[in-house]
């Protein structure tokens, strides 16, 4: 084990990090923000969650290399948990590190388990050397997937968190894409009031920033994906078994089927982001029970894979027990997950999609729908804004009730979404 650990903390020897070298030769990178939000102040517990592929170990490895311009390298800890049998195995690994701290006279430490959720009661561990006072001197950061099993660890620390936070990594949305990736600084929508003001000044980059939607239609904003679409012009296997491979395991982790899931995720696309009730997720496909498919969903949910909308009504108030909007979390989920059921990707479904994902992540999401649908429903600050997302010559009636309704079309969706940050 010691042995081991020299192999994950090579710094600790003078030796550089074999993944950070390799990531500043890569053409396309960038420093996640996410860097930024982890507590370094002793004593935090940080638990860091975030979809498959999406970059937790290298958003660590550059946290880690920032530290050590600025602490005794043998203050930092790293340990890979998905090498590790139980939780047993994981408590020694820390009290080995922790008696070498204490001879080598380092009094604060920062220690990072990557992928723990790979270790069974990996939180047995970590809880009580923190109720032993062994990692009160410590900056502790945890990292899994959006997994079902972490989101309930969390729990497992009632008054043991320090000044730790809770970190989201969620996929580049397009605006960050265009920052980090496309290289150009779009202006910004600060409330919806002023969106079509920010669409009208994102015009400066109009080709560039609606060939790049194009692009990010395809890559989403996984980085894997994004580095191959840029070597190669296009997606490569590579991305999708690796983002597959992990929701797979990931399934079968939280107790679903496989082969279930399989027909819960095409029935999905095939419904083309129409509203759904479980009973009619539960009838075509061979689950027995409304309340079966609705465990479904919510571990695609869990896992970051969708974005689930409710019903709102005219005075904005969402009523829970109607049917859902379902939408993937990410054009490349989607497309790879299109792929994965074989079915068809079709482009209203896809661009709806990444817009209420994007509406999501900022604001309480929902839709509304009488004899006539709105897409997405936002309140902010008291109003209702509805969005539709058009991608042909359709006309999109407003419902009387709908004081601001905004329609999205080609060529404004990218311009919109270029400045939502």
């Amino acid at each position: 084990m010691i042995m081991q650990m020299e192999r994950w903390n090579p710094w600790w020897t003078g030796d550089p990090d074999p993944a950070y070298v390799a990531w500043s030769r890569l053409k396309v990178k960038w420093v996640p923000d996410e860097s930024e939000q982890v507590s370094l102040k002793p004593f935090s517990l940080n638990f860091v969650s975030g979809p498959r592929q999406v970059g937790k170990t290298t958003m660590l490895k550059l946290l880690i290399n920032r530290l050590l311009q600025q602490v005794n390298p043998k203050a930092v800890l790293y340990l890979s948990c998905d090498e590790f049998a139980d939780f047993k195995e994981l408590g020694e690994a820390l009290d080995t590190y922790l008696r070498a701290k204490a001879s080598w006279g380092v009094k604060t430490s920062y220690i990072f388990l990557d992928e723990v959720t790979f270790v069974d009661g990996w939180w047995r561990a970590v809880k009580s050397r923190i109720d032993d006072g062994s990692l009160l001197g410590s900056s502790v950061t945890v990292t899994g997937s959006a997994s079902i099993e972490l989101l309930k660890q969390r729990e497992m620390f009632p008054g043991r968190r320090g000044y730790g936070v809770d970190v989201v990594m969620r996929p580049l949305n397009f605006h960050s894409y265009l920052v980090k990736v496309v290289g150009i600084k779009p202006a910004v929508i600060e409330d919806l009031g002023s969106l079509w003001r920010v669409v009208e000044a994102n015009k400066l980059y109009s080709q560039t920033i609606a060939d790049s939607f194009t692009t990010y239609l395809e890559t989403g904003g996984f980085p894997l994906a994004i580095r191959e679409f840029t070597e190669y012009g296009r997606v490569g296997e590579a991305s999708r078994k690796a983002l597959l491979d992990g929701l797979r395991g990931d399934w079968l982790r939280a107790g679903k089927s496989e082969a279930t899931m399989k027909e819960v995720v095409s029935y999905l696309l095939e419904a083309r982001a129409a509203p759904l009730s479980w009973l009619s997720i539960a009838k075509n496909t061979s689950i027995n029970s409304p309340h079966t498919a609705r465990s479904y969903v919510e571990v695609l949910k869990d896992l970051m894979t969708i974005t689930l909308l409710s019903y709102v009504d005219p005075s904005g108030r969402t009523i829970h027990r109607k049917n859902k909007k379902i939408h993937f979390a990410d054009p490349f989920i989607h497309k790879t997950l299109a792929g994965y059921c074989g079915q068809k990707v079709y482009e209203d479904a896809l661009m709806e999609g990444v817009v209420a994902s994007h509406l999501a992540r900022r604001y309480s999401t929902g839709y509304w729908r009488n004899k006539s649908e709105v897409d997405c429903i936002v309140v902010e600050e008291g109003e209702i804004y509805g969005f539709e997302v058009k991608t042909g010559l359709r006309q999109v009636p407003s419902p009387k009730w709908l004081k601001h309704h905004i329609v999205l079309d080609k060529e404004t969706t990218p311009l919109f979404l270029a400045g939502f940050s």
